[in-house]
């Protein structure tokens, strides 16, 4: 039997007045797993409850309610994403609605974080009482990163924990950025290169996800056939991606053909909405400065 090592008690942890880097890592390093939950359909964090130890830190993001069915009792921390008027659930107002399904004393907090120079932490009373630090990554991805996009808050955490905590065992719950009823995609980021660098770091072994998505079947292509040429197969596979993206943007030309009508119906329906409540305060922010 695994004997899994014994974490100091969970209520000693807190995300309160967390600032620098090397507090966070402080904070991360009695656990033995650190899961991050994806706001996907895609994520299965029963499974990762019945499988992992107790020392496992589970970290949630945002709109915990289209994850959780109920309320979350094991060790857990939610990280709340700014925006260019403060922290999402702030201005949306749904502080108390989200740190609802953390009732316990294994929460942790909320991690204020911000990837991006235009993004804004929220001071720590405008989370009514819960506890709440703040991870600043808004030049940690300036280098790498395509600088038409911000990274995801998910792909941010994922990579500044696996180059800040060398080790650690860090698993990815759900990050399929795919597209269902229930989640949008915003392109504000740059999906295919978050997850072709996720898909890098998985196959390095920096990085844990549960599932297919842990398996290069290239790998295991050139393993059953060693005399094929990596190059090769690289280059193959990107002809077929590019031989399908050409055929895709020709059905995709063809819809925007014939949907013509419908956008611009659709174009003047939002214009004759009110201002959502993060307009208003952007107005009213540029009206300051």
């Amino acid at each position: 039997m695994m004997v899994v090592e014994k974490i100091y008690p969970v209520q000693d942890l807190s995300t309160a007045g967390l600032e620098d880097f090397a507090a966070w890592q402080a904070l991360f390093s009695p656990f033995t797993h650190i899961v991050l939950v994806a706001n996907s359909d895609d994520a299965n964090v029963a499974r990762l409850c019945r499988d992992l130890p107790s020392s496992t830190l589970f970290v949630f993001f945002n709109k915990v309610y289209k994850v959780l069915a109920a309320p979350f009792d094991r060790p857990a921390m939610l990280v709340a994403r700014s925006g260019s008027v403060g922290a999402n659930i702030v201005y949306r107002r749904e502080v108390k609605e989200v740190v609802g399904y953390f009732p316990g004393e294994n929460f942790l907090g909320v991690m204020n974080l911000r990837a991006h120079a235009g993004e804004v932490f929220s001071s720590a009373e405008k989370f009514e009482g819960v506890p709440a630090g703040y991870l600043d990554l808004s030049s940690y991805f300036t280098d790498f990163y395509p600088g038409d996009h911000i990274p995801t808050s998910g792909f941010a955490l994922a990579l500044w924990l696996a180059d800040s905590l060398p080790g650690k065992k860090i698993l990815l719950d759900g990050f399929s950025a795919r597209r269902s009823e229930k989640w949008k995609i915003f392109h504000l980021h740059d999906w295919t290169y978050e997850q072709v660098v996720l898909r890098l770091f998985i196959h390095s072994g920096r990085l844990i996800a549960p599932g297919a998505a842990e398996a290069n079947h290239y790998a295991a292509l050139l393993k059953r056939f060693p005399d094929l040429d990596p190059g090769a197969v690289a280059l193959s596979g990107v002809d077929v991606l590019a031989s399908r993206l050409e055929g895709a943007n020709k059905e995709i030309d063809r819809l925007i053909s014939i949907t013509r009508l419908q956008r611009w119906l659709y174009g003047l329906s939002k214009s004759l909405k009110p201002r959502t409540r993060k307009q208003r305060l952007n107005a009213a922010k540029a009206k300051v400065g």
